[in-house]
């Protein structure tokens, strides 16, 4: 074989590898997903028996200060407001665009998907696992 058909046997493999670890990475973010969002499922049902109800929720810009308003009613996770479950228990960071026209309008973020560690790999250092966080909202929860 000569050395051009050895390197693309090596580029075929090399891909196929890459490949590979693409697909078990996504699984695995799927399985965790889904794990947590069974974790949000019950934790909604909790809030709701302890009479906690949804409230609506704003986002926060990203650059500036103050809030703007969203579409989406549910829990805050943080004080801070800016994680959040909706009442169908997706998991929302709420940071958007602040522009003129999201603070007329409002902004419709986007679910993430759910973690099972919320702030893993944050600046500020804060990781909690989703089902503590839960927790400590049913225990104190973000009031309006």
């Amino acid at each position: 074989m000569n050395g051009e058909g050895e390197q693309q046997d090596w580029t075929s493999k090399r891909h196929e590898v890459i490949q590979a670890q693409q697909n078990a990475l996504e699984a695995q973010r799927r399985e965790e997903h889904e794990r947590a969002t069974a974790i949000i499922t019950k934790a909604i049902e909790a809030y709701r028996a302890a009479g906690i109800e949804p409230i609506p929720l704003q986002a926060r810009p990203f650059t500036g200060t103050g809030t703007i308003r969203t579409s989406l009613t549910g829990w805050y996770l943080k004080h801070d407001r800016t994680l959040a479950v909706d009442e169908e228990g997706r998991f929302y960071v709420l940071r958007v665009p602040g522009g003129l026209l999201s603070r007329l309008k409002g902004a419709t973020p986007e679910p993430s998907p759910a973690p099972l560690a919320v702030g893993r790999g944050a600046r500020d250092g804060e990781t909690f696992e989703i089902k503590e966080l839960l927790q400590m909202r049913l225990e104190d929860p973000v009031r309006p």
